[in-house]
């Protein structure tokens, strides 16, 4: 078995035994677009690192197949690291288009964190091979977004489309922040991934910040 097989089957193995009832519920918003006549493509869209002390806020947008089943796929935050990377891989396959794109930390020390995270996600969305009609958002708000746009509120739980692209933007995130781990050890980037977590802390008061840290975010600590 190769081992993008052994990775499916593995999916298939740990998904919840309601997991095809799981997929029917996530795409339930975007099959209420489509039969209301929605013509074209939609894709889901969402950030991860919007918090952390330290690098990029990462965003992805993603156009799966209408009614697609990826067993397991969920909010990317109640998913293990091994089922995301999973994930990951069988998302980037079935996807009909997929961009992933990052706003740096200097971006969100300029402009601040929210339109840190609307240029991020407008960057992955204009990726897109496949150009779609309209965009779906996890959040309160898409007036950062530069095409037609739908904001859901716990999107990542109730859209495909988004859930795939959590998965994606996490993943991608999560494998950035190792590299700077091993570029600055002493913050221990790989544990916390840039939070702000007692080590993490701890790391700044004996080194101060590194280039990577969002000075903005460190304001509380002077």
């Amino acid at each position: 078995m190769n081992s993008e097989a052994a990775s499916w089957a593995e999916l298939l193995l740990n998904a919840p035994k309601n997991w095809r009832k799981k997929q029917m519920d996530l795409w339930t918003i975007e099959n209420e677009l489509y039969d209301g006549g929605m013509d074209g493509y939609i894709c889901g869209v969402d950030e991860a690192g919007r918090g952390p002390l330290a690098g990029p806020v990462c965003a992805a947008a993603v156009i799966l197949p209408r009614g697609i089943e990826i067993a397991g796929l969920n909010d990317s935050k109640k998913l293990s690291a091994k089922k995301r990377e999973a994930l990951f891989d069988e998302i980037i396959k079935q996807a009909v288009a997929y961009g992933i794109a990052y706003a740096s930390e200097k971006e969100i020390d300029e402009i601040n964190i929210l339109n840190a995270t609307f240029t991020a996600m407008n960057r992955a969305i204009s990726q897109l091979e496949q150009k779609p009609v309209l965009a779906l958002v996890d959040g309160n708000t898409v007036k950062g977004i530069e095409m037609q746009a739908r904001n859901v509120v716990g999107g990542d739980g109730k859209s495909a489309s988004i859930a795939a692209a959590s998965i994606l933007a996490k993943v991608s995130r999560d494998r950035l922040m190792l590299e700077m781990a091993e570029k600055y050890p002493e913050y221990s980037f790989e544990k916390h991934k840039g939070y702000g977590t007692k080590v993490h802390y701890a790391a700044l008061r004996e080194y101060g910040p590194s280039p990577i840290h969002r000075l903005t975010f460190l304001k509380k600590m002077h």
